[in-house]
């Protein structure tokens, strides 16, 4: 396999994989918001103690599995921005879709 052929595999790869880390970081924040808001609520109105017991258990997961995609995703970052400018610095691949989409993706993950 020629190194374009093998910078173009692993352009797609790392930026789904970035991808993938991101919706899945944004969607432990969305989960984090809402377990607050429910668990405010449940003391707010004096609820089940065990229904406060398990919200706040599952908020502290919440919590960590951030800090874990967290983690991950700026792992995979790091690795899409190194064959980002491997890529770069190869002519034939200046064109190419897979090139266009893994810099949208860095500039999306990047935020």
């Amino acid at each position: 396999m020629s190194d374009t052929a093998a910078l173009r595999r692993q352009l797609k790869i790392k930026s789904g994989s970035a991808k993938r880390l991101y919706k899945e970081h944004k969607s432990y924040q969305k989960e984090e918001e809402d377990l607050t808001r429910k668990l405010n609520k449940l003391i707010a109105d004096n609820g089940d103690e065990w229904q406060i017991k398990n919200t706040r258990r599952m908020l502290e997961e919440s919590q960590r599995m951030i800090q874990d995609t967290s983690n991950r995703l700026g792992t995979a970052t790091q690795d899409l921005r190194e064959v980002l400018v491997a890529a770069e610095k190869v002519s034939e691949l200046h064109s190419e879709p897979e090139l266009v989409a893994a810099q949208e993706t860095m500039e999306t993950v990047s935020i």
